[in-house]
Parts: C-alpha cells; sequence; structure tokens
C-alpha cells in the first residue's frame, strides 16, 4: 500500500459500528413499543379537526295535519274580511288577504321534506346552507304545532333565526351539543305578534284539538 493511499484512508470517516443498522438490532420489546406509541398518537384527535358532533333528519318545518273544519272556518273568515274591504274599496288589500289565506292553505295541504341537520365543531349545517359559529348568537327551544324546535338566533339581520324541528332527536342531546359554542337562553319573551296570535287562537279556535 502506497503512502497515498494510506493517507486516503486517515482521511476518510470510518462508518460507525455501534449504530443498529436495521430495526432487527433493537432490543427485544422496543419495537413493539415504539409500533404502539406510534398507534396510539395517530388514534388521538387532532385539536383543529373538523368533527361531527350530532346530526339526524327532520322535517323542515312543524306540520300538522288540519281537519276540513280548519278550511271552512278560514273560508268564511276569509269572505267576511273581503266584504268588509270590498265596502270601503280597499282592492288591494283584498288580494292580499286572498293571498295570505291561499299561503295559509298551502302550508296546511303540503307536508314539508325532510331536512338533514348536522352539528359540528366549525358551525351547523342546514342541507346545502353552512353557518359558522361566529355567525350565530344564542339559542332557545319551543313547541310548535306539538313538535321540539330549537330557534337558533344570529348576528346579522339575514336570516335572523334559524328554526330547527328535531323530530326524534332529544333535547338534551341537542341542548348539550350547542351549549359549549352557543349560550342558552331559558326565557325567552313572546313578542307582540306572537301574544296576538296566541290570543286569537285560544279565544277564536279555526279547529278544534283532539284534546277538546
Amino acid at each position: 500500500m502506497t503512502a497515498q493511499n494510506q493517507q486516503e484512508e486517515k482521511i476518510l470517516p470510518k462508518e460507525p459500528l455501534d449504530f443498529p443498522r436495521e430495526p432487527l438490532d433493537l432490543p427485544s420489546g422496543k419495537e413493539d413499543r415504539l409500533k404502539s406509541e406510534s398507534a396510539q398518537h395517530e388514534s388521538i384527535p387532532h385539536p383543529n379537526e373538523i368533527r361531527t358532533i350530532l346530526q339526524w333528519t327532520a322535517p323542515g318545518r312543524p306540520f300538522r295535519k288540519r281537519s276540513k273544519q280548519y278550511y271552512l272556518t278560514s273560508l268564511l273568515i276569509m269572505l267576511l274580511v273581503e266584504v268588509i274591504l270590498f265596502l270601503f274599496s280597499q282592492y288591494l288589500l283584498m288580494l292580499v288577504v286572498f293571498s295570505l289565506v291561499f299561503v295559509a292553505f298551502a302550508l296546511a295541504t303540503v307536508a314539508p321534506s325532510d331536512f338533514k341537520y348536522r352539528i359540528s365543531t366549525e358551525g351547523i349545517t342546514v342541507e346545502d346552507h353552512f353557518f359558522l359559529w361566529q355567525e350565530l348568537y344564542d339559542f332557545y327551544f319551543k313547541k310548535r304545532e306539538g313538535i321540539d324546535v330549537v330557534h337558533i338566533r344570529t348576528h346579522s339581520f339575514i336570516p335572523g333565526e334559524l328554526t330547527i324541528t328535531l323530530g326524534n332527536t332529544d333535547r338534551e342531546h341537542v341542548k348539550s351539543a350547542l351549549l359549549p359554542y352557543l349560550p342558552y337562553r331559558e326565557v325567552i319573551k313572546p313578542t307582540f305578534m306572537e301574544k296576538s296570535a296566541d290570543w286569537l287562537t285560544k279565544n277564536f279556535p279555526l279547529e278544534k284539538t283532539p284534546n277538546e
């Protein structure tokens, strides 16, 4: 071996022999422990991961099948109002009254289709519409047509409030899913329109309820 070859051999670094070349060189049981720790780390959800908290399917609005008495009483009241407006030559209001009664009959006749509702860590999905938690204000529950409904108010004027029917979903499940993100309003003061509607329904019912 020449002097030049000896000098190159001294310059080149030697490969360390104390490092494990393959996983098989690891001590017994260490490889299994590393695999177990890696699998456990992968199973822990990431804090920023989008998760579905609760989802259900329910009719798009509260619906109750009406009896013939409801339609007959509504028609009689409409005719009485139309005659009074006709005597005062309020033809535009006559058209408005007829339109409102027509819409009420359509809503009472046609059953609503089912909507898909989903509560996630990012917000609420109603069919194809998604609302971030930052866009929502608070929520409360009410019964409409004998069905539990959750009302979620928004910061913006439009839509102003989301009306979501619960269907067969328990109210407490929905409440526990919403509480980490929105404040719950236990008491809601009824508006003037709601008070007037309740008074009319109580004193001038359009149909008899089954309990009556």
